[in-house]
């Protein structure tokens, strides 16, 4: 059995916005006499939208309006105008993610294609989809060793490390080609984060000064040298911990890698060289002649991945999306599910359900839905390898009692687990539940604490369901 969707990737970045479209495959891989095991087989690319400036009304709020015109231009131009798209992804990356109308701005984008477009905005989670998009992922896998991608975009450098193809660490450093913007011959814009690396190195710029090849070129190199400090090739200053990009996790890369590669609008300018200095209208072709005689390239395996400026765009598009395992339950009109936070249940809590103690969960879903502005929380938990009956039965048990105790009528009682018992947990908790709530058991999920989770409508009969886990950060 063979299914396939059509995905979109919509990137909102500081200083483009991109479209793309793909198709996912997805086949029945289990045996005639094994349990079915849905997979994503294939992805491939089916439309790769212009690279758009992301219009601006000011310095600090989106031009919505333009904006969704682009977006529609393109799915008009891919033939998705009239609906079609199944799933995917709006990111708002970089320094447009605080801006002051992001969260509008994606919530509107967000209902162009139906019913699973997901809207995310978080650093970390964009360094590890765009290392999906640029190859360094993939490559790791295939060469059993590691891989660090450095997403470099117009305000902000996206790292992320994996290992086996697996993400292992991440964060991001606002370093950019856009921190400073050039019109005219003179600068016409600084960051905050410009400023603190320019002072660093004893120099001022200031909005009006000229555009000074050399000073400009001895802030990127400055800039250039703070990459270096998160790849270990240079002791890490203050101004690292300056310029660690809010909502960014403190990432250490754990040894040297076998690769890196370098990804976003300033990687073109470091894999090719450009005349122009000033060619785009900031420092992105400066801070590429600095990156290419920084430790970073010259003392490290470079390689050049598939994508450079649109890695983000293809991750989003093509690598946000996973398959739950194939013994899910469910039932009552419980999908599609969009942007539920995760509360995950501690090992000393999980350990509790399985004795069928039901105060450690309740206390802890009464605190989490006080601290969450939601009514429909996900419950994730690690799960035992091979519990027993009796053990899953009690666990049953406090799951029904707490959601009746504690969710509001009729609201549905989701749970994700790690082990594959998806089905007969889910079948244990629907004997015990009221009648008029919704439920919706996944299993092979692993979704951490400061998460967000989208479920899509099932595939393939009914037997998978297509999943994101995300992370919302609005600064």
């Amino acid at each position: 059995m063979e299914q396939k969707l059509i995905s979109v990737g919509i990137d909102v970045g500081t200083s483009t916005t991109q479209v793309i479209f793909s198709r996912l495959s997805m086949s029945d891989k289990g045996g005639f006499f094994s349990v079915p095991k849905a997979d994503i087989v294939s992805r491939e690319i089916i439309y790769r939208g212009g690279i758009h400036e992301t219009p601006l009304v000011s310095p600090e709020t989106i031009d919505a309006e333009a904006l969704t015109s682009l977006v529609n231009a393109d799915f008009a131009k891919a033939g998705f105008a009239g609906g079609g798209v199944d799933t995917g992804a709006v990111i708002i990356t970089g320094e447009s993610a605080r801006k002051e109308n992001a969260r509008a701005v994606l919530e509107h984008l967000s209902g162009l294609a139906g019913d699973f477009v997901v809207s995310t905005a978080g650093p970390d989670l964009e360094a590890v989809i765009a290392g999906r998009g640029s190859g360094a992922a993939e490559w790791s896998r295939k060469n059993n060793g590691r891989a660090v991608n450095l997403d470099i975009g117009g305000g902000t450098t996206n790292i992320a490390v994996f290992e086996n193809g697996e993400d292992r660490a991440a964060g991001s450093l606002d370093v950019g080609g856009r921190v400073i913007r050039i019109a005219g011959g003179k600068i016409r814009s600084v960051s905050a984060a410009a400023a603190a690396v320019a002072a660093w190195k004893g120099m001022g710029i200031a909005v009006g000064d000229p555009a000074d090849e050399k000073i400009l070129g001895r802030v990127c190199g400055a800039m250039a040298e703070v990459l270096d400090m998160a790849m270990g090739f240079r002791k890490r200053e203050s101004i690292f911990e300056t310029l660690r990009t809010s909502g960014s996790a403190y990432f250490a890369i754990p040894a040297k890698p076998d690769g890196i590669f370098l990804s976003g609008g300033v990687a073109d300018a470091v894999y090719t060289a450009h005349d122009d200095a000033f060619a785009y209208g900031d420092i992105g072709v400066l801070l590429g002649r600095a990156l290419r005689q920084s430790a970073l390239c010259t003392r490290s395996r470079l390689l050049r991945g598939g994508e450079t400026i649109r890695a983000t765009v293809v991750g989003a598009g093509s690598y946000t999306v996973n398959l739950s395992g194939s013994t899910i339950f469910y039932r009552g009109n419980v999908f599609p599910l969009k942007n539920l936070p995760v509360l995950r249940l501690s090992d000393a809590e999980e350990r509790a359900c399985y004795r069928g103690e039901n105060g450690p969960l309740a206390d802890r879903m009464v605190w989490f839905l006080s601290q969450h502005d939601t009514k429909l929380p996900a419950l994730a938990f690690a799960g035992e390898r091979n519990p027993g009956y009796g053990e899953l039965n009690a666990a049953a048990g406090v799951f029904a009692r707490t959601a009746a105790a504690v969710l509001g009528q009729g609201v549905p009682l989701v749970i994700v687990t790690e082990q594959d018992t998806a089905k007969a947990l889910g079948q244990l908790i629907s004997v015990r539940l009221e009648e008029n709530r919704p439920l919706a058991v996944l299993d092979s999920i692993h979704a951490g604490d400061h998460t967000y989770i989208d479920v899509g409508m099932p595939l393939m009969g009914g037997i998978a369901a297509p999943v994101v886990i995300k992370t919302l950060i609005f600064g």
